[in-house]
C-alpha cells in the first residue's frame, strides 16, 4: 500500500515531494521495485518518466544489469534513452565507485544508435563516467562518419580531464580536412576543458 503512495508521489507537481518519495523508494526497495521502475519508461507523463529515470540511478549499480538490455534492445528510442539517463544518473550518485564495465560496454553500443537522442544520452552517460569510458568514447569517436554524434562524443570528452582528451579535441580543432561543425565544437571543448583543469586546482 505505501509502495503504490510512493509511485503515485513520482508524478507530483512538487519536485520536494518527488525527491522524499524517490528516496523512501530507494531504502525500501524490494524485489518488485526495479522492474517497477523499468515499467515507467514507456509513461508518456514526462514527469513520471523521469523520476522513474532519477530513482533507478539513485539506486545505484544494482539496476545496470536491468538497464543495459533495453537500452540495446528495445524498440522504444524513449525507453533507450531513458536507460542512457539513468545510468549517467547512477556514474554521477555514486561516483567514488568503479562503474561496472557491463554499464560502459552497453552505452559503447548506445553509440551507434540510429536516433540521436540515444546516442546522444549515451555519449553524454560515458561522459559522466568520466575516464573509465574515454577509451570507448575515443574509440567511436574515430570510426564515426557521423558528425551528430561526433559532436556529442566531444562534448563528452570535454568533460574529462585527461591527456588524451586535449590531444584529440586540439588534433581535431586544427584538422583543415575536419567537418567545421567538428572543428568548431572541438575548439569549444578544449575551452571548457581549460576551465575544468583550472576548477580542479587547489586554492
Amino acid at each position: 500500500m505505501r509502495q503504490s503512495f510512493l509511485f503515485e508521489q513520482l508524478k507530483n507537481s512538487d519536485p520536494n515531494l518527488r525527491d522524499q518519495a524517490m528516496w523512501e523508494i530507494v531504502e525500501t526497495r524490494d524485489e518488485t521495485t526495479i522492474p517497477r521502475l523499468m515499467g515507467i519508461l514507456a509513461e508518456e507523463d514526462t514527469v513520471y518518466r523521469r523520476a522513474a529515470v532519477k530513482t533507478l540511478g539513485a539506486i545505484g549499480t544494482d539496476t545496470v544489469a536491468f538497464l543495459v538490455d533495453p537500452l540495446l534492445n528495445s524498440e522504444n528510442s524513449t525507453i533507450r534513452s531513458s536507460c542512457a539517463k539513468a545510468l549517467a544518473q547512477i556514474a554521477y550518485n555514486y561516483g567514488d565507485i568503479p562503474f561496472p564495465s557491463e554499464g560502459i560496454e552497453g552505452l559503447k553500443k548506445g553509440l551507434n544508435d540510429s536516433h540521436p537522442v540515444v546516442y546522444i544520452a549515451s555519449a553524454m552517460a560515458l561522459g559522466v563516467i568520466g575516464v573509465p569510458a574515454l577509451d570507448s568514447l575515443l574509440e567511436v569517436l574515430d570510426e564515426t562518419d557521423n558528425v551528430g554524434l561526433a559532436v556529442a562524443i566531444l562534448n563528452a570528452v570535454s568533460s574529462i580531464s585527461d591527456h588524451r582528451s586535449r590531444k584529440v579535441l586540439t588534433k581535431l580543432a586544427n584538422d583543415e580536412s575536419a567537418d567545421i561543425y567538428v572543428r568548431q565544437t572541438a575548439d569549444g571543448a578544449l575551452s571548457r576543458l581549460d576551465m575544468l583543469k583550472f576548477k580542479s586546482r587547489p586554492d
